[in-house]
């Protein structure tokens, strides 16, 4: 794993090999299950949809939706679309890492926040063929910079909604011990991730894949 200071590699992360496996049979299935799992989800979901649009909008001025630049397969920049549950112009008013307490977050988002409903217009994002349900979790390009090499390997897949990380660090601003989140995260949780990435790379089938979904509807329905 890179180090974000001398970018010398880590042999700690050497559980998953320095390429990553092909699976072609693998991936024709996963898309077919992303774009048939999407279109429904996203007719099925509509009036999930709606309510939160009409909560978004009467709750704080600005838009429905945000997108922000996320890094996707083979480093291709994308627009990550999620309901805003900041106010409108947050990204100029603090760090890119959001504490559960941060000021920046509106009344709906907080419940949005919690029930991951934020996430919903992902499926927008899968549809298109720029995520997958499940993947490693698409970063802004900043950290995958400090990261690069690292990236190089996740990033043969598409990310995705959900993957183990997703789940490990559900309620991530629980797992912050100090005051500079920016420096923790990307020092201490964010080589986590990548390990955890790696190895879901390594390893990932359509029946691991179908139990992470199923895992991570189980967190959110708890």
């Amino acid at each position: 794993m890179s180090n974000p200071v001398d970018s010398s590699p880590d042999v700690a992360a050497g559980d998953a090999p320095n390429n990553p496996p092909r699976r072609p049979i693998y991936r024709t299935l996963k898309r077919a299950l992303d774009v048939t799992a999407s279109g429904v989800g996203l007719v099925l979901l509509s009036p999930i949809f709606l309510a939160a649009a009409i909560a978004v909008r009467f709750d704080s001025r600005g838009p429905v939706f945000y997108v922000q630049q996320r890094v996707g397969r083979n480093f291709v920049p994308f627009g990550i679309i999620k309901f805003r549950t900041m106010v409108s112009d947050a990204d100029r008013q603090g760090s890119q890492i959001t504490a559960s307490s941060d000021a920046r977050i509106t009344r709906a988002g907080r419940i949005l926040r919690k029930t991951k409903i934020d996430e919903l217009p992902q499926l927008i994002n899968i549809l298109r063929g720029e995520m997958s349900l499940v993947g490693p979790r698409p970063e802004v390009p900043k950290y995958v910079e400090m990261f690069r090499e690292d990236y190089a390997y996740i990033l043969s897949v598409r990310p995705g909604v959900t993957d183990p990380a997703s789940i490990k660090y559900r309620d991530e601003s629980a797992h912050f011990v100090g005051d500079d989140h920016e420096r923790e995260y990307a020092e201490r949780i964010l080589p986590d991730k990548i390990a955890l990435a790696r190895h879901y790379v390594a390893n990932a089938t359509i029946l691991g894949d179908l139990g992470l979904i199923l895992k991570t509807l189980l967190r959110i329905a708890r």
